[in-house]
């Protein structure tokens, strides 16, 4: 979940590019929240140039939602971010109004009670799922099989840098990669 984070860390979150460029996010205290950093977030939209104006995007585990909301900021056309947690779900749907987002949807669910009932296909996906959960491969699967992805969609995953580079279906291809600190971060198309 964009959002799961490391003990002590900041309320708050940047916007580093786009319209909110530089606007500053508080992030709810939930249990295991972590943000994905500024830098990490900067190096993966600077992959996604020319892909994220005007496209369909999901924030599958939207936590803090840094990554669904900068690419709001970055001109995306529609974004929906997905909580499971109530209060955190609730707290998104108050930034959804301070930023005045109206591309930006916030669904209160389960991720993969989402998915199961998900009809819309998307061009960008954000999977950063909680940590030591092993959510990430049935995360991939499910989007596969449900067939949610658009001909070349790019989804973004994120995962302990221990689990090396993840496992994805056939028909993706891990184009990008990187690491910063215990997190590997990783960008994959679908053919």
């Amino acid at each position: 979940m964009s959002g799961r984070a490391r003990a002590g860390a900041p309320g708050q979150i940047r916007i580093v590019g786009g319209t909110w460029r530089s606007r500053r996010i508080p992030v709810p205290h939930a249990p295991g929240l972590r943000p994905t950093p500024d830098r990490v977030r900067e190096t993966l939209f600077n992959w996604l140039q020319g892909i994220v104006v005007g496209a369909r995007c999901l924030d599958l585990f939207a936590g803090s939602g840094a990554l669904g909301f900068e690419a709001a900021s970055r001109g995306a056309g529609a974004v929906t971010l997905v909580e499971r947690d109530p209060r955190v779900a609730a707290h998104l749907r108050d930034v959804v109004r301070t930023l005045d987002a109206a591309q930006v949807a916030v669904v209160n669910r389960d991720a993969f009670s989402f998915l199961e009932q998900a009809s819309e296909t998307y061009d960008l996906v954000f999977l950063d799922p909680p940590f030591g959960q092993d959510l990430l491969p049935r995360a991939c699967r499910e989007l596969e099989t449900r067939d949610l992805l658009k001909s070349g969609a790019r989804i973004y995953l994120e995962a302990e840098i221990a689990l090396g580079t993840p496992p994805v279906p056939e028909n993706w291809e891990i184009i990008r990669g990187g690491s910063a600190g215990e997190v590997g971060y990783h960008l994959a198309i679908r053919h």
